[in-house]
């Protein structure tokens, strides 16, 4: 078993002491780009940095792709059929370089699946790297034998498995990832992500912003070599200092005068990113993982851990033409980062046009939490000590392939609370399967914000705790609940239920 010591703080000792994502106490930066150099921070448990200095690298010179939509390669009256590959393939990352990484269908990150609820979806995923995979729908309501689990692989060198996909649950921001166990967090590192929005007819009939104005962005950060290439190794948190959006490091994108719906994903390793637009004006907040809000929230940022989304719409109406408005990352940061994390990228207003899309004041109505028969505890913990290797538990226990953790009666509303027993290193929890609902953060109600929607993967500081609730239908089997900060979950933090 792979084991490093945690800086692990990963992700955060920045997050540690982040404001709370409805933007209340959050400090909002100078929206102009630094293009000071600042040298590496050195900490225990990370190599000095080398290869691009990240603040030699021009920002937003690069455009933001839109990313692709992949197009099914067969329809039935019942499901779309499609077809993708892992493989590796060269991008422009960073200008100037090519840069090796790993792609689904040729597209780094992957391609959009536009999926509808009540329509199954069936992908056939042939696997050509030369390490084994197992791809899982993040969010997703599917049987046991298409989730992805991180023992259930797909063998290297053009092996093949076929996931199916009923989406019988509302509309949600899911996304795949690879998650085989103890390579996942290189794989993904090196892009084995994509995006799958499911939408229905709930979402539809909103009015709002649609087609070219509904982008999906995936974030996350990265660390090059002076050959442009993606540096990989544990518990480098703080040496990932370079900004990705769809791709591109710093990139800039073109928007008109208008309302755009943003669906962002924070697919980064262990790196937690608070939102927020670089002249501190407010959006609106309309969804979270599982699809929209009751209602829509204005705020002035929004807190996502690795694994997290949030929907929001921007109008840029109020702007005149020639803009350059930066989306920024303002989360309380360690002492000695640079300020490259700082920046995300670049909207442009280069021009206007029509608006009809709106943002209603009720957006959707949430299922009834049922009364919950079963409440139980966890406890996530990893050494934070010098000692190597590292260990992460949940429980006190480590991940085993061949133990059941936690046994599940089919159709039981439980309550489960969580802590972070860590002094120091944030963590966030994810329920394979099922939606949850938030109840409580500090033994304090969640009444407003990002919490009050669907969620699937929630955030914990150091020493905080969250009380969830979920009802375990649709299906029966084995499937997962961990921390996912992927370092985190490879050194152990991963834990097995059985819905019986």
């Amino acid at each position: 078993m792979i084991k490093r010591r945690s800086l692990l703080l990963g992700g955060a000792v920045a997050a540690t002491g982040a404001a709370s994502a409805t933007g209340a106490g959050v400090l909002l930066l100078s929206a102009s780009p630094s293009s000071a150099a600042a040298p590496a921070p050195t900490t225990s448990g990370a190599t000095t940095a080398t290869g691009i200095d990240p603040g030699s690298i021009a920002k937003y010179v690069l455009k933001m792709p839109v990313l692709p939509h992949q197009r099914p390669r067969r329809v039935s009256f019942t499901t779309d059929y499609y077809r993708m590959t892992m493989a590796e393939a060269y991008k422009e990352v960073i200008p100037g370089f090519q840069t090796k990484v790993n792609t689904f269908n040729g597209s780094f990150p992957g391609p959009v699946i536009d999926a509808w609820s009540g329509r199954r979806v069936v992908i056939e995923q042939t696997n050509k790297l030369d390490v084994p995979t197992s791809v899982h729908l993040h969010g997703a309501h599917v049987p046991s034998s298409s989730d992805g689990g991180p023992m259930d692989l797909i063998a290297p060198g053009g092996g093949t498995k076929t996931y199916t996909y009923p989406n019988e649950q509302t509309h949600a921001n899911l996304w795949f990832h690879d998650h085989a166990h103890h390579i996942e967090s290189e794989t993904v590192y090196r892009g084995l992500t994509g995006t799958y929005i499911l939408r229905d007819q709930v979402e539809a009939r909103l009015g709002l912003p649609s087609g070219k104005y509904d982008i999906p962005i995936s974030v996350r950060d990265a660390r090059f070599d002076a050959d442009g290439q993606l540096h990989f190794e544990m518990d480098d948190f703080f040496n990932r200092q370079v900004v990705l959006a769809n791709g591109k490091a710093w990139p800039y994108f073109e928007v008109a005068a208008r309302k755009y719906r943003f669906r962002i994903y924070n697919t980064a390793n262990l790196r937690s990113f608070q939102f927020a637009l670089g002249d501190g004006s407010p959006f609106t907040l309309i969804g979270t993982d599982g699809g929209l809000l009751a209602e829509p929230y204005v705020t002035t940022s929004v807190l996502l851990s690795p694994g997290e989304r949030a929907d929001i719409v921007v109008d840029f109406s109020r702007y005149p033409v020639g803009t350059e408005l930066e989306l920024r990352n303002v989360i309380t940061q360690a002492p000695g980062t640079p300020p490259d994390v700082n920046q995300v990228l670049q909207f442009r207003v280069t021009r206007t046009e029509r608006d009809h899309s709106v943002v209603p004041a009720k957006l959707r109505t949430l299922p009834a939490l049922r009364p919950a028969t079963v409440e139980r505890s966890f406890s996530l913990l990893m050494d934070e000590s010098s000692q190597e290797p590292a260990w992460a538990y949940i429980n006190g226990k480590e991940y085993d392939p061949d133990r059941i953790d936690t046994t599940i009666d089919y159709g039981t509303t439980e309550i489960w609370t969580v802590t972070n027993d860590n002094k120091i290193a944030p963590h966030n929890f994810h329920i394979h399967l099922v939606m949850f609902r938030v109840l409580e953060r500090g033994g304090v109600p969640v009444t407003e914000g990002a919490e009050t929607g669907l969620k699937d993967t929630v955030f914990l500081r150091a020493g905080e705790t969250v009380k969830l609730q979920a009802t375990f239908t649709g299906y029966r089997g084995v499937y997962l609940y961990h921390c996912h900060l992927f370092d985190h979950a490879s050194m152990g933090m991963m834990a097995q239920m059985q819905v019986v």
